[in-house]
């Protein structure tokens, strides 16, 4: 009976049938979304043989965040969420197309991937902050951390499933098979989003045209102590901490001597951990500045005992208590700012946060990418342990500080 309390618990806003729509259709495309992201990043590395171009394919991923990113958060508080979303996936889908027919028909070339991860970093601009922000016209308030953290749950299954899958396919059969299959996968996401009962929905008040909406957020977000800090910290981590297409692929080739499905396992190791964290999470009750902030020096120690891994076995371990760690801090991150954002803010604060957790990527990626090339993976592990802790250190007395300190437990 316990048993069966604390899963309702967990699983409470698959109970609501839009959302319920939501996550079983993206349950079936981040499969797909995972494949393709782990035969990319192999792709790159054999065209190539460079752990900077590695860097800088994903970097072009999220360039566009960086530069556009606090305007896709514009958009969304202007548009209609849903149908936004319709827009964004299918055009998902024609680009891995594209780049499935490139390869199997035995015609790309690097620059082709560069091109094609651009397109999608441009898509990533809108569909981020949508798809987050969507979440609350789904479900009620007091179920926003469950079904933020159901979200974070089924994508990093994917990160266990899609990686494996692909490590397979690339190894035993042809790289553009896995990109093939994420074009159709996302299919599953669009049936769900037109089967909703839109009348249903918790619709938030749109932003009007006007300008300055963007520096709006801005100022949104520095007007409030743990926002601030909240976005301050996500910066750091993703930033120097979470460039994980960067590292693993060398990490499995040049330290572990292995191929393809190694850099698959490790992936996948890194998505048991996820899951496992995300569960955890969807369990919480309340989320506080200071859970955040123990969960940043939980992620940096992990990532300063990975960087000394001396083996397989001991990798695919760190890999799943550094997947605990980074959904753990990633889901309460995302979860302050929605709870402690005003509805009609929140696209421009979402956006705020899509910007420093994708759009440092251009810079991080290559950084990390160039620093591996001289020290090893291991080097890109002890720099996301480092300066993890850091900026754990530089937010705490900012949270000290802050009034709202003893009253930021939010009870959902």
């Amino acid at each position: 009976m316990r048993a069966r309390r604390a899963a309702g618990r967990v699983f409470r806003s698959l109970a609501v049938p839009n959302y319920r729509f939501f996550f079983i259709g993206h349950a079936v495309s981040v499969v797909g979304t995972w494949m393709q992201r782990v035969a990319q990043d192999w792709l790159v590395l054999d065209l190539s043989d460079s752990a900077v171009a590695l860097g800088i394919a994903t970097a072009l991923q999220f360039l566009p965040t960086l530069v556009f990113g606090l305007w896709g958060g514009v958009l969304v508080d202007r548009l209609d969420r849903r149908r936004t979303i319709m827009v964004t996936q299918a055009v998902s889908a024609v680009l891995a197309a594209v780049l499935a027919g490139a390869v199997l028909g035995g015609v790309v070339q690097l620059w082709m991937v560069y091109a094609l991860a651009l397109g999608l970093g441009l898509v990533t601009v809108v569909d981020v902050p949508a798809r987050q922000a969507f979440v609350t016209e789904m479900v009620a308030p007091q179920d926003y951390v469950n079904a933020q953290s159901l979200n974070s749950t089924v994508h990093n299954a994917g990160r266990l499933v899609g990686p494996a899958i692909a490590g397979v396919l690339i190894a035993a059969v042809d790289v553009g098979l896995a990109f093939a299959i994420n074009a159709v996968s996302f299919a599953a996401v669009l049936y769900g989003l037109a089967r909703m009962d839109t009348s249903a929905l918790h619709r938030v008040p749109r932003s009007t045209r006007a300008s300055g909406k963007a520096l709006q957020g801005m100022r949104y977000v520095w007007e409030h102590p743990e926002l601030r800090a909240c976005l301050l910290l996500v910066a750091v981590v993703a930033l120097i901490g979470q460039n994980f297409r960067v590292v693993l692929p060398l990490l499995a080739r040049d330290t572990l001597g292995g191929g393809p499905e190694v850099y698959g396992w490790l992936t996948s190791a890194l998505g048991v951990g996820a899951v496992l964290g995300a569960l955890a999470s969807a369990g919480r009750r309340a989320v506080t500045s200071w859970s955040l902030l123990r969960w940043t020096w939980i992620f940096a120690g992990v990532n300063a005992v990975a960087a000394f891994a001396p083996g397989l076995a001991v990798a695919l371990g760190m890999m799943v208590a550094l997947g605990i760690a980074n959904i753990s801090f990633n889901t309460l991150a995302r979860t302050m700012l929605q709870i402690g954002t005003q509805p009609e803010m929140q696209g421009r604060v979402i956006a705020l946060h899509s910007l420093v957790f994708l759009g440092s990527t251009p810079i991080g990626g290559p950084l990390t990418g160039w620093l591996c090339e001289q020290w090893g993976a291991g080097a890109g592990f002890l720099l996301a342990g480092v300066s993890s802790a850091a900026a754990a250190l530089a937010v705490t007395p900012m949270l000290r500080r802050s009034r709202s300190l003893k009253t930021d437990v939010q009870e959902v």
